[in-house]
């Protein structure tokens, strides 16, 4: 089995002696160790009263609050009895009175290895407000659950900036959440930090989630298992459409669709033969129905497709998700629509080109591009040299 950074540092007594002030936690529904004790109840145990404060992201400490622009609330857990300070709250940044008396401020957040998933940037926001003062953040590190070898997708264009994407990252970015930090710090940031990554032992580049031995926690509400993270590239473009996405299903990020698709038709007359040609390997789409108890299409029975993985080395999700998208575009003629403002607070620009980190996949889609076309916007060289820079593992 893997050992996570939290493993790390519960099994290591002298380690913990050279955290010796007040420490602080940001963390979440996932934020376990191998034996599936919550760093909670672990951080108790190691560091007593000096354990003054919890930190949650997106979606809550508890990881119980669904969807982007649904906020969380400060609060004093009940049974703890310390603060809870939300950075999806009215603020995405901690403010000088939440972290006062802190010392250490530790984090521990499973990510799920794509540009679009928002623990990385409260990371980021966190080290850049800690800059300069006289506290040492520390970084937990936990595995990329899709692995560390496999890069995909385009690197974000500046002009889209926003809370799924702050920096110029591809979208399957390959990083641990402690390379993150320490790129940002290389890369990103106007003024370094005091930052500290508790390294994982056991953990390889090419290992996908399963290959860990770890228990799987879902870190948020719809990725409820790690084949999901895998989906998760392709899936959450769907997020810029008023196409379903799967939530309110068991499947959710898995599957799409919408009540006007035909699903077992259009599988068998048209999409089977256009993702055979298409050269995408690794997978297979199957047609089905289903209905969504919340979110998109909520009571109203869809047709779509099920994207079932069957060779990770293969499989492509974001080039799948791609394929997909621009497939249902120009079958669904007027049923298809392109989600409104806002989106993640940005209240001006298309949901679709804040999620690409480009309006080019917007027009490559609209205009029915080659999937050679799609290949050529991944220009990674760059992005693959700064990664092989801060590289841990």
């Amino acid at each position: 089995m893997v050992k996570t950074g939290l493993d790390i540092l519960i099994g290591n007594d002298s380690l913990q002696k050279e955290f010796p002030g007040n420490v602080a936690l940001l963390c979440h529904n996932a934020s376990i160790d191998g034996s599936c004790s919550h760093a909670v109840f672990l951080f108790k145990r190691m560091f007593k009263s000096r354990f003054v404060k919890l930190f949650g992201p997106q979606h809550g400490f508890s990881t119980d609050v669904q969807d982007n622009m649904i906020e969380t609330d400060h609060a004093v857990h009940p049974y703890f009895n310390i603060p809870v300070y939300s950075l999806y709250s009215e603020t995405r940044i901690p403010t000088e009175d939440m972290l006062e008396g802190i010392d250490h401020l530790f984090i521990d957040l499973q990510d799920i290895g794509c540009r679009m998933y928002t623990y990385i940037y409260t990371l980021t926001l966190l080290l850049d407000f800690c800059a300069g003062k006289n506290i040492e953040v520390v970084v937990l590190d936990r595995p990329n659950p899709i692995n560390g070898e496999s890069i995909e997708g385009n690197v974000l264009d500046p002009n889209f900036v926003s809370f799924i994407g702050l920096h110029p990252i591809p979208v399957r970015h390959g990083m641990t959440i402690g390379e993150v930090a320490l790129m940002h710090q290389k890369l990103w940031a106007k003024e370094t930090t005091q930052v500290r990554v508790i390294k994982m032992e056991g953990w390889e580049r090419w290992m996908y989630f399963e290959d860990t031995k770890l228990p799987w926690a879902l870190p948020s509400p719809n990725i409820a298992r790690a084949h999901s993270a895998l989906t998760f590239p392709g899936t959450v473009l769907f997020e810029g459409t008023q196409l379903s996405e799967g939530r309110g299903t068991t499947q959710s990020l898995e599957i799409v669709g919408h009540p006007s698709i035909r699903p077992y038709a259009l599988y068998e007359q048209k999409l089977d033969t256009q993702l055979k040609e298409s050269g995408l390997t690794g997978v297979a789409i199957r047609p089905i129905t289903y209905l969504p108890t919340f979110q998109k299409h909520e009571g109203s029975t869809c047709g779509g497709f099920q994207i079932h993985i069957t060779d990770k080395e293969l499989f492509k999700p974001w080039h799948v998700g791609q394929f997909l998208l621009k497939a249902l575009y120009h079958h669904m003629g007027e049923d298809f629509k392109w989600r409104k403002p806002p989106y993640e607070y940005d209240y001006d620009q298309r949901p679709i080109d804040i999620i690409n980190g480009t309006d080019k996949l917007r027009e490559w889609v609209e205009n029915d591009g080659s999937m050679d076309e799609l290949n050529a916007f991944e220009n990674l060289a760059e992005y693959k040299e700064q990664l092989g820079e801060i590289k841990l593992y």
